[in-house]
């Protein structure tokens, strides 16, 4: 990645400034593909693979709020069972007059009995479980939704890296060509004074040296831009080659508030535990139903009928559990400590963010003022290139005190380049860390 020591942007103005990487065409006709940064923000985002579970958490939770409104339909159960017992209800009286034709005797039921039913239940007030279950739903789905959102947002910082990293790659590789041209000048007019016998074969040597030196550096860049293309192309599911025009536009300038997913998360987070503290409530009141039961067994509903019987029964019930109360003071102590400590995260995290806001803005000013300073660097180390290249033509100094200028115009150069792509870099990250 980018080796940067600075990673966010001051708001200041700022013109604009756009760097492309566009290199020599290999292929004529060859139309090169133009990219923004804000387009591979995006591209990576749709690529990545984590977005898939965007699409399981809102299935998630219609599945589960369906499935909570469900509680609203009759709940019907079947049973059945068959038991034996040691003793049953009996009657130890009897009147028996043959005469007058009574026989009162009760008959006994029989040990061994039987039944199977169907009951069905329809809840007619369950406190308001079923509604904030409902809520509890769709908070935990926003949770996951939003610590998902804090996942994605964190590859623009990696598109950044590799963005930038390749526009400067780019533009050391444009400075190489610009060297290696100046220095096969010298080699050329160097070549005329050995013709001449005004210079040595040393000379010509040192410099195609320095040459063959540049030539392998732009090797080197050129291979780092090519790895760098590819992450970039690889994280945004992008075919980009070395005729790709990189385009970063200009950043985005905010106010003081701070826009990020991690404050929504924890927003979510408190709303989570605010449906939870309605649930508690809900659990501890009572609850009213309405049931019908019909089965078949014997006995029926009449003890002494030792016959198998059709029955069935109607109503309705009222349960209510005190048995909650004893621990819902401690339940909503325990609601409490999580809401605190996640208002205590968010408060950390906007501190943490301000603090970096505020380093950024004292590295841009630093970076601003390096870059005019560079251009004063650069016409001096240019003026004295210029003089020294004179002087060796001449065969006042030697051709290795004129290979010392060209590198040090070469270095400031450079220097420039790599500031001004820590400006953009320290200008989006910014607008990154910022929020939007």
């Amino acid at each position: 990645m980018l080796n940067m020591s600075i990673k966010y942007y001051s708001p200041m103005k700022k013109i604009l400034v756009l760097f492309s990487c566009l290199l020599a065409f290999e292929g004529y006709g060859q139309t090169p593909v133009t990219i923004h940064l804000e387009d591979c923000y995006k591209l990576a985002r749709q690529q990545y693979p984590l977005i898939k579970q965007q699409d399981l958490i809102e299935k998630t939770k219609d599945y589960s709020i369906q499935n909570a409104a469900k509680g609203y339909y009759p709940q019907i159960s079947l049973n059945g069972q068959a038991t034996y017992q040691s003793d049953v209800t009996s009657v130890p009286f009897s009147l028996n007059i043959p005469k007058l034709g009574l026989d009162l005797s009760i008959p006994t039921p029989n040990k061994d009995q039987y039944k199977v039913y169907g009951e069905v239940d329809q809840v007619i007030y369950d406190g308001g479980i079923i509604k904030y279950s409902k809520e509890s739903d769709v908070a935990n789905a926003a949770i996951q939704e939003q610590n998902l959102e804090v996942e994605l947002y964190a590859l623009n910082d990696r598109v950044n890296q590799l963005f930038f990293g390749t526009m400067l790659l780019n533009e050391q590789i444009k400075q190489n060509e610009i060297v290696q041209k100046d220095i096969q000048n010298s080699i050329d007019k160097m070549l005329e004074g050995v013709k001449n016998g005004t210079a040595t074969t040393t000379s010509v040597d040192e410099l195609q040296a320095e040459l063959l030196q540049q030539q392998q550096n732009k090797i080197q860049f050129l291979e780092s831009h090519k790895a760098y293309l590819s992450m970039l192309g690889l994280l945004t599911n992008q075919q980009l080659d070395e005729n790709t025009i990189l385009v970063s536009g200009e950043a985005i300038h905010y106010p003081d508030s701070i826009k990020r997913p991690e404050l929504l998360f924890y927003d979510e987070q408190k709303r989570g535990y605010d449906v939870q503290e309605k649930m508690l409530a809900a659990s501890n009141k009572p609850k009213f139903s309405f049931f019908f039961q019909g089965g078949y067994g014997r006995p029926g509903l009449n003890a002494f009928d030792n016959n198998f019987a059709a029955y069935y029964i109607g109503g309705f019930r009222f349960a209510w559990t005190l048995g909650g109360y004893y621990t819902l003071n401690n339940q909503r102590q325990i609601l409490d400590i999580d809401k605190q400590t996640s208002q205590i995260q968010k408060e950390t995290f906007l501190l943490n963010t301000r603090l970096l806001l505020k380093q950024q803005s004292s590295e841009m000013e630093k970076l601003s003022q390096m870059i005019t300073m560079d251009n004063d660097i650069i016409a001096k180390r240019t003026r004295i290139k210029e003089a020294v290249k004179a002087q060796m033509e001449n065969g006042m100094v030697t051709t290795y005190e004129y290979i010392a200028a060209l590198d040090a115009e070469d270095q400031a150069k450079q220097n420039q380049l790599l500031h001004h792509v820590q400006l953009l870099l320290a200008e989006f990250t910014f607008q990154n860390t910022h929020g939007n």
